[in-house]
This record gives C-alpha cells, structure tokens and sequence, in this order.
C-alpha cells in the first residue's frame, strides 16, 4: 500500500511549507538568514538482497540556513551596526553564556555598556588611546559615559615652521625681548595637571651669521604668562644652528620650564619635567627650518587638554569606536570583535536572532573588520533579512501543488482499495 508513502509526502510538504511561512515572517527581521527544507528519498530493501528496493517515500534530511550576504540600510544612528562579510558579532548573555549574531541593533544601558535588545553584551578589545589593541581576550564594551576624561598635563609642543635666511642679526638679547626681536613668533595654550591652560610665546631671535661656514644661529626665547597675576616670565629655551642647506646642524633639546606660580595650587611643570619642543631630526626630516622664504608657523600643538565630557561617538569600519568629548579630544574606547566558523551550517539557531557554537561548527575563530574573512562593519547601517519575498512565494506555489499531488495519491490509492474490497 502507497498511503505511508502519501503519508510521507504530505509531511514533507507540510514542513517546507513552515520552513517558507517562517522566512516570510522574518522577511523585515534584522540580520534574519532564510532556511530552506532538504529532502531524502527513502528505500525499502530485502534483507539479504543486493541493491535498494523500492521506494516508500520522502523525508526531511535537514533545515538549513542560507548565511548569504543581506542588503545594508541605512539609518543614520551610530549605534546601529552591519557587517559587510562573514563574521558574526559576539555577545555575552545571561550567565556569560556567549551567543553570536548578524542583528547589529544595539543601544546603550545605564552603565554604558553596548547591548542588543535582549540586554545581552557586545564583546570586543581593549584598546590605546590611538585604537592599537592591546589584547587577544575579548571584554564587554563600555563606553566612558558615567564621567569626565581627566585632563592631561602638557609634555610634548610639536613645532613646523620656517625661519627667513635673510633675517637681521639682533644682538644681545633684551630682557625682555624688544618689540624688533619678538618679529618670528608664535602662541600657544599649554596645560597643568588639572587642566588650566597657561598662555606660552615662542620667538626666534637670530642672534648670529658666520661667513666662512655660512652657518645661521637662532635664539629660541619663551615667554610664559601668570594666569593668576599677568607677570611675564622669559626665558632662553635654547640656541639652533642651520647651515647652508637650511636645516638645523644638530638636534639640540629644546625644553620650555613653566614657573611653578603659574599653576597655583597644581602641579608645576618644573626642569625635571619639561615641555619638549618637537622639531623632527635628520633621519625622518626636520620640520623647523630656514629657508630663503618668509617667516610662517604651517602647525603648532601639544598633547596637553583639559577636562571634557563624552559628546558622541564614532566607530570605524575597522570596529574601532572613537569617543569625542567637549574639550575636542578623541579617544578610542575599544574595538568590537568579530568571529566566524569553520561550519556556520552547524550553528545552533536561538530565538531572538541568536546562534550559539557546537560541536558540528567547531570553535569560534576570534578577530576584528578587515582581517581575513570577518568583512567589515558600517556604523548606521542594518543588514536586512536575506529573504527574497518573490522567491519565497513562489516556493510556496510549489509546495503547495507537492502537498496536493502527495494527497491525491492518497485519494487515488483509496479508491483503489475500495475497489478491492468490493469485490464479489
């Protein structure tokens, strides 16, 4: 009798039927990857006879995910996250339980802390202020928004200017400078240990010229002003040397020493701590030099800041995030992590959009955007579901018809019977 094998048709129809109705509900689903039913045709066979014996019918051999690449939409918000690849993003769940997934919708919690909207935790590296990862075990991200980033005392002043050959020779040096020698300079802000900013004067005074060796020498005079009572301090910061060529003969330490009464009641910036004027060096190119061309500062800064609040943020596609604060400094704050497997088709799906790893996928491969396979993430963006509605309904035609035909077969081998029976 073929009703068992009706019977098994029937069923296999049936399930792609509820593979097809679960993919079109998720069609709006976020970072959703379609399933597909596969079929196995199944024999009869004799014991003790060569070969396969007759078929009795159809099962359903698996439930596969398709993880083909969705379409990317845009959405403007910064914590919204697609991968354009094959990683997954890794999250911690209840327990630490990590689970993986494509749905890039996460939000911040009251601890700053990046979570999916079942709260689970977004799983990345700990980074340098410059983004370098520092390790290889991932943490859960948290962005600095319970506080301030402290304020950082000057160190380093980078300097890239052009001093004019054909400047005069001013000697000696006035104390304080006359209004002829303070012609080539140029102003900064430098900051102490708690952030205030002290006013500092950079100027270039040449104070020499030797005619035979055609070498030029430059005084390099600070002036620092009390930001509690206007008193100005000068001092000689050092003395360079250019030749003919228009750079400097040697790299001579330039160091500004901050009065320690200009900080108040923070900590000085004194010569056992001073500011290094940065000017390059022979190997990589000096950036101050005395050219036949007029006097002109193309950059000046320091790595010194005051206090600032977190204002936004930012994540590359590399899956660094960039914090920005009000005092215009940017720090990264970490690096989210990627994984993929050997065998996606052995991730176990979890509700919620959620796989978690099993024998069958092998174990996670750990890493970040652009490095071998994981692809890349967009910030403000989602990837979309990756089913195809028109596909999907055409599928649906298709099993359908199978489900008719199957229970037709029934029909007919009912009638069959009947006739059978009603025999006299």
């Amino acid at each position: 009798m073929s009703f068992q094998t009706g019977l098994s048709g029937l069923n296999a129809s049936s399930k792609s039927l509820d593979v097809i109705g679960h993919n079109i509900a998720n069609a709006n689903t976020t970072g959703m990857k379609a399933s597909r039913a596969e079929f196995a045709e199944i024999y009869s066979a004799a014991l003790g006879i060569g070969g396969a014996g007759s078929g009795i019918g159809v099962s359903v051999a698996n439930t596969a995910q398709l993880f083909t690449q969705g379409n990317l939409k845009i959405t403007g918000n910064t914590l919204d996250l697609a991968i354009n690849g094959e990683g997954f993003f890794r999250v911690q769940a209840t327990g630490e339980e990590e689970l993986y997934t494509r749905n890039g919708e996460f939000k911040l919690d009251r601890e700053g802390f990046i979570v999916t909207n079942a709260g689970y935790r977004l799983v990345g590296y700990n980074t340098t202020e410059d983004g370098v990862r520092t390790g290889l075990n991932p943490v859960a991200l948290q962005l600095p928004t319970g506080g301030q980033v402290p304020p950082r005392v000057t160190s380093e002043i980078v300097l890239n200017a052009n001093l004019d050959a054909g400047a005069p020779v001013q000697t000696p040096l006035a104390s304080p400078l006359s209004n002829e020698q303070k012609a080539y300079g140029t102003a900064l802000n430098v900051y102490d240990s708690v952030g205030n900013a002290v006013p500092v004067q950079l100027f270039f005074v040449k104070t020499g010229f030797d005619t035979t060796t055609r070498v030029a020498t430059w005084s390099v005079v600070s002036e620092v002003t009390n930001r509690d009572t206007g008193t100005v301090t000068s001092a000689v910061v050092g003395a360079l040397q250019f030749d003919d060529t228009g750079t400097p003969v040697a790299n001579v330490p330039l160091n500004i020493n901050v009065p320690a009464d200009s900080f108040g009641t923070a900590t000085p910036i004194t010569a056992i701590n001073p500011i290094a004027i940065n000017y390059g060096n022979a190997t990589d190119g000096y950036t101050l030099t005395q050219f036949g061309s007029k006097f002109g500062v193309a950059d000046v800064r320091q790595d010194g800041y005051q206090p600032g609040e977190l204002t936004s943020i930012n994540i590359s596609e590399t899956g660094v995030i960039s914090a920005r604060y009000s005092n215009g400094v940017s720090q990264a704050a970490g690096q989210v992590a990627l994984s993929t497997f050997r065998n996606t088709q052995g991730l176990q799906p979890i509700n919620g959009g959620y796989w978690a790893e099993t024998f069958a996928s092998g174990d996670a491969f750990d890493g970040a955007a652009l490095e071998g396979r994981f692809g890349l993430i967009r910030s403000g963006a989602l990837e979309e579901s990756n089913v195809d509605i028109t596909e999907e309904l055409v599928n649906m035609i298709v099993a359908q018809r199978a489900y008719q035909a199957n229970a037709q077969t029934i029909k007919t081998q009912d009638q069959v019977l009947q006739t059978l029976v009603n025999l006299r």
